[in-house]
């Protein structure tokens, strides 16, 4: 009898891929079969999951991007991509299909939907996206990343927490070793999405900092292709040592070393955050749907492992006050970094797989 197999669907955004990359390393850990849909723009996270997941580029579309032409397209490529899962599930039937969200998601959960297979949700944020939105009533359980969710009404849904991929829960509480007169680190992450204004803002304040800080810092700096070069050259204009990539394959290493995260509040970025325990920035996207952002960092900031600039109020001058007030101050920035592991749940990924295999459960007895 070959090993029951596990169908994940996952958007093209690192906030759904990683995850459910955490799900896949669990559930292949437990003996099952793990398959991964998603699309091209998701295909680019796809090289952390572990080699054994099977993964599908799938067709699916979004309503809410591009012109006339495109969203008249966008049924039939839907219908093409559900067409094309109804097949592939009959061919090797999952027992669990779980959506971590993004459109991608929409053919395996319609296809799950029509076969009556179990199936669920996993929402990362504090407000659930259009698509978990679309398919909360036709689920049989949803996962929360973020406590509380708004969930629609008469929906329940059960907080799990965020999973964090293998490398970020091998680090969980890793020792912090305080800002003081010794080399420091200073992570800058901000997500595939908006983080042009980090880029603009960021440098200028860290460049502001006095010098006897700015001879002992080191800043890794995440930020966009186009963006990359410019960057780059304002740090080393100012005297500042800095790393500029558009992406960073070893964050876990970097977050675990950096006396200070300057970040988005994306679900994925709070979840890290927190299970390895580091003092925080959050600069909400403010263009997030429904302001999802600043509800994922709501909790870790009243917890008191962060600190949260809205992007209006993010000047150069306002950054560079907070980032003195974690950096010129060892006892602060210890208590934040202690605060933020407190607040984390390295638990989520177990409590997403017993979720997975009490749906399997039920459905063998249907």
């Amino acid at each position: 009898m070959s090993a029951p197999l596990l169908l994940i669907a996952a958007g093209g955004t690192g906030g759904h891929m990683f995850p459910a990359q955490a799900l896949a390393e669990a559930m292949l850990n437990r003996g099952w079969r793990v398959k991964l849909t998603t699309d091209a723009r998701g295909a680019r996270y796809t090289s952390g999951f572990p080699h054994s997941t099977e993964i599908e580029e799938i067709s699916s579309a979004t309503f809410a991007r591009g012109g006339i032409a495109s969203k008249i397209v966008a049924p039939f490529k839907i219908g093409a991509g559900v067409l094309r899962a109804l097949l592939s599930f009959r061919r090797d039937r999952p027992a669990v299909v779980v959506g971590f969200g993004g459109y991608p998601t929409i053919p395996a959960l319609a296809a799950a939907f029509v076969m009556k297979l179990p199936r669920m949700i996993h929402e990362q944020n504090g407000i659930l996206g259009r698509v978990n939105t679309a398919f909360a009533s036709r689920v049989d359980a949803i996962a929360c990343g973020t406590w509380p969710t708004d969930l629609p009404e008469g929906i329940e849904g059960y907080h799990t927490g965020n999973p964090v991929r293998k490398a970020i829960l091998e680090r969980a509480e890793a020792g912090y070793i305080c800002p003081g007169d010794y080399p420091m680190e200073v992570l800058v992450i901000g997500g595939s999405q908006g983080a042009r204004i980090l880029s603009d803002v960021i440098p200028p304040a860290i460049a502001s900092l006095p010098m006897v800080m700015l001879r002992n810092l080191r800043v890794s700096h995440q930020a966009r292709d186009e963006d990359e070069e410019r960057v780059a050259k304002f740090y080393a204009d100012n005297g500042v040592q800095a790393e500029v990539q558009p992406f960073f394959q070893d964050v876990p290493r970097r977050m675990t070393e950096a006396q200070l995260v300057i970040s988005r509040s994306g679900a994925s970025s709070v979840a890290d955050l927190s299970v390895i325990g580091r003092p925080s920035i959050l600069i909400p996207f403010a263009a997030a749907t429904g302001d999802h952002q600043t509800a994922n960092a709501r909790g870790l900031v009243e917890a008191g492992g962060a600190i949260m600039v809205p992007e209006s109020k993010a000047s150069p001058e306002a950054l560079a006050t907070q980032i003195l007030s974690v950096l010129d101050n060892p006892t602060a920035a210890m208590q934040m970094a202690t605060a933020a592991a407190r607040f984390g749940r390295p638990e989520a990924t177990e409590m997403l797989a017993q979720m997975v295999e009490g749906l399997a459960e039920k459905g063998q007895g249907t």
